[in-house]
């Protein structure tokens, strides 16, 4: 239950803002309930406006994986503030950071800056069918890539069907040109190119899929991707928006030794300011205008104080230790979960990689979001609640993934691990 204080601005909001928030996994629906304000945030602890304090495994969705308000950011963005806010002219911090994604990311030749992952995707979507000259996509049910019309389609109701509109506003016809597959699942991939194969300009994924919790590929699925759409001519986007730069400096890709023809990345590298990139092989990309036919732009784009605080944020990462002590804090918060739930019997399974890690509470492996759907709704909902009186807060859906930062310390994921211990002895 939220404090006074949040329960009053939330009232408040709810007449000025629709649903009271700006983006709607924050309206707690998914816990059946009302979100609670912050007042302030530093290191690993966010403090709401009725001065109670959490551990946050939120992190702002991804973008603070140094934590909140560190103070090696804070201090950039001072300084590049006291120069201007934004110029809408080219800034050396823009040919900066694109050098350090072009060094890091292997697949990455040449990079385009933009101010959401929205807007990142939608544009690579764009430039898939300008170099392509082909109109349809594949992207992947429980994938999430933004809001864009053509990513908000749900799957058909035939094995080969197109998709159908997700959400009210997308036009029929849009959907049209977004064929959905299941994701992990390689045969009915293989089917729609043999159908389709032609007609698509680009297969849309996300490198491990965390919109529907945290979801890994099975074993040479990724390889029969890159395969597929390799003869058929179409091309890999690869959706790194949440993953990149937080699990290896080469993001997924490293890790599955994996090589896309176009990537759209974000937060990680905004340092918690509005930031996107989309980025591949040098040909693709020079389609771009204003070398190209494909027109893309953004009055915000490269915003020295984004750039700034992003490029703080990667250099500490690349300091010696960040990735391995990332796995360490994220393998002992999975295996403490485990630990606790087996002990009292409940059914779980626990996904993790580095800083992310995602608790289902079914025994079954999570192949995609079929798999997901099967869980106990109420039982996450009574852990949420549970862990935020006792100041741990958790994602407020069972579909989102859980983020680890460098603030967090053993001592932190061992006082969490007391709380849900706590927490599921009263059941």
């Amino acid at each position: 239950m939220s404090g006074p204080l949040s329960q009053k601005l939330f009232t408040k909001a709810k007449t000025l803002i629709p649903g009271g928030v700006n983006s709607p996994v924050r309206a707690f629906r998914n816990v059946d309930g009302d979100p609670f304000f912050v007042r302030r945030a530093k290191g690993a602890r966010i403090e709401d406006v009725d001065q109670k304090s959490y551990i946050d495994y939120i992190g702002s969705w991804g973008p603070n994986i140094l934590g909140h308000a560190p103070t090696s950011i804070i201090a950039a963005i001072h300084n590049a503030a006291k120069e201007g806010v934004s110029y809408g002219i080219p800034n050396p911090h823009e040919v900066e950071m694109a050098q350090l994604i072009v060094d890091w990311v292997p697949s990455v030749e040449k990079v385009r800056m933009t101010n959401s992952g929205t807007e990142a995707t939608m544009s690579a979507i764009r430039l898939a069918r300008g170099f392509t000259g082909r109109d349809k996509i594949v992207k992947f049910e429980g994938c999430y890539h933004g809001h864009s019309d053509s990513l908000l389609v749900a799957a058909g109701s035939g094995a080969l069907t197109f998709g159908e509109p997700d959400s009210a506003g997308v036009p029929q016809s849009f959907a049209n040109e977004t064929i959905t597959l299941p994701y992990n699942d390689a045969g009915r991939l293989e089917e729609v190119f043999e159908k389709y194969g032609e007609q698509i300009a680009a297969v849309i994924v996300e490198s491990y899929p965390a919109n529907a919790g945290l979801v890994f590929p099975r074993e040479g699925y990724l390889q029969t991707l890159r395969e597929v759409t390799t003869k058929h001519g179409a091309l890999v986007i690869f959706d790194e928006v949440m993953t990149g730069f937080r699990l290896a400096k080469g993001g997924v890709q490293e890790l599955e030794n994996f090589q896309p023809d176009l990537t759209a990345m974000g937060k990680v590298i905004g340092g918690g300011l509005p930031v996107g990139a989309f980025g591949g092989r040098a040909e693709i990309m020079d389609m771009l205008a204003p070398d190209g036919p494909v027109y893309q732009a953004g009055t915000l784009s490269g915003n020295p104080l984004a750039m700034v605080a992003g490029l703080t944020q990667l250099r500490e990462l690349e300091k010696a230790g960040a990735y391995p002590y990332l796995e360490q804090v994220g393998s002992q918060m999975a295996e403490g979960l485990r630990r606790i739930l087996s002990e009292k019997g409940i059914p779980h399974r626990v996904n993790q990689v580095g800083s992310m890690f995602c608790l289902y509470f079914l025994d079954e492996e999570i192949v995609n979001v079929d798999t997901v759907v099967k869980q106990d709704f109420e039982i996450f909902k009574k852990l949420f609640w549970g862990c935020l009186e006792r100041g741990v807060y958790l994602a407020p859906s069972p579909y989102e993934t859980g983020f680890i930062s460098m603030a967090h310390t053993a001592g932190d994921i061992d006082d969490t691990l007391d709380v849900i211990q706590s927490v599921v002895t009263d059941w």
